[in-house]
């Protein structure tokens, strides 16, 4: 890469730059990894070496967040901290091996610390909320806590982060009572986690093209509507010149903005399922996890059933079509 190009990089991101397979350069200081259909981060400052990793993507993919880091920072690179968004499945699934290896501290908010140290579930997937088929398999997405409390710190209640200097972390529950969302004032970076994405996560369509449309957080994950709304309203607000998100490709000037009001003014229509489990009843947390999760709706069973019918006649159909071939 020349040098012309990586100063016009460092000082100015109009789009995002691949700088290895699945690895992408999104503004200065800040790199996504793509991890099949999740995002991580790297964020380095400006000031000096030090670095943290945001997120830690599906289970059994510690070795590639390494391989990414040796092409960001170097070969053997340890984080100063690994700060989370939230703790589903698919942004913790190499936390407890990392955290362990590397021995640094993880950062979370407060409400987000039950489903971090062993103490609560997260409230079931909907699989009923419809989209498509990602949302159609989210009843087999696990929702179970893992335990790092040794490794576990609360973020500081004054929205700063103690190992990343001109960042802050913004408080956007809804998709999760303890979710966060940061961002860089100084030239307006947003990393939504899942409080929006720039994709429509429940379709498998969008996930694999990366599409990009600023969209609700995923909707069968998703247990406080009234929340998540107030949360894009919120983002929406801080008029970010690049977006990025858990899931979906970096967007920047006036399509993120322009997307993110759109979503903010419209939530109720554009963001909300027509039906759905918590669209009318939503859960209820307190400090020490969930405390209610509304009844599953009269049409699960056959939701399951039909979704489990429909996976296994296409896995029936790839299997002759590949016998044929031979």
């Amino acid at each position: 890469m020349s040098n012309q190009v990586l100063e016009k990089i460092e000082n100015f991101a109009i789009e995002e730059l691949a700088i290895a397979n699945n690895v992408y350069h999104v503004a200065p200081g800040v790199w996504r990894m793509k991890d099949k259909f999740v995002n991580v981060f790297v964020i380095q400052n400006n000031k000096n070496s030090d670095w943290v990793l945001v997120d830690a993507g599906l289970p059994g993919s510690a070795q590639k967040i390494k391989q990414m880091i040796a092409e960001i920072i170097s070969p053997g690179a340890i984080p100063s901290a690994i700060v989370l968004t939230h703790g589903h499945f698919d942004h913790r699934g190499s936390l407890e091996e990392l955290a362990e290896e590397w021995q640094i501290p993880v950062y979370a908010h407060h409400m987000e610390l039950p489903y971090l140290n062993g103490k609560s579930a997260y409230p079931p997937a909907d699989p009923t909320v419809g989209g498509g088929a990602m949302a159609s398999l989210s009843f087999t997405y696990p929702n179970k806590p893992i335990n790092i409390e040794k490794h576990l710190k609360e973020l500081p209640e004054d929205g700063t982060i103690p190992e990343l200097k001109g960042w802050n972390w913004i408080h956007t529950p809804g998709h999760t009572p303890g979710h966060i969302s940061l961002f860089r004032k100084k030239d307006k970076v947003l990393i939504a986690g899942d409080a929006c994405v720039t994709t429509k996560q429940e379709s498998i369509y969008f996930v694999m093209t990366q599409k990009k449309v600023v969209s609700s957080p995923p909707k069968y994950f998703t247990p406080d509507w009234r929340a998540a709304a107030h949360s894009v309203r919120q983002l929406a607000a801080l008029e970010p010149e690049v977006l990025v998100a858990g899931h979906g490709a970096a967007m920047y000037g006036k399509d993120a903005k322009k997307g993110l009001h759109k979503l903010s003014v419209f939530f109720y229509k554009l963001g909300i399922p027509k039906s759905g489990r918590y669209v009318d009843d939503p859960a209820l947390f307190d400090e020490e996890g969930v405390t209610y999760v509304p009844p599953r709706p009269t049409n699960y069973a056959l939701w399951v059933t039909a979704t489990i019918a429909a996976v296994g006649t296409l896995g029936l159909f790839l299997y002759l079509k590949r016998r044929n071939k031979k």
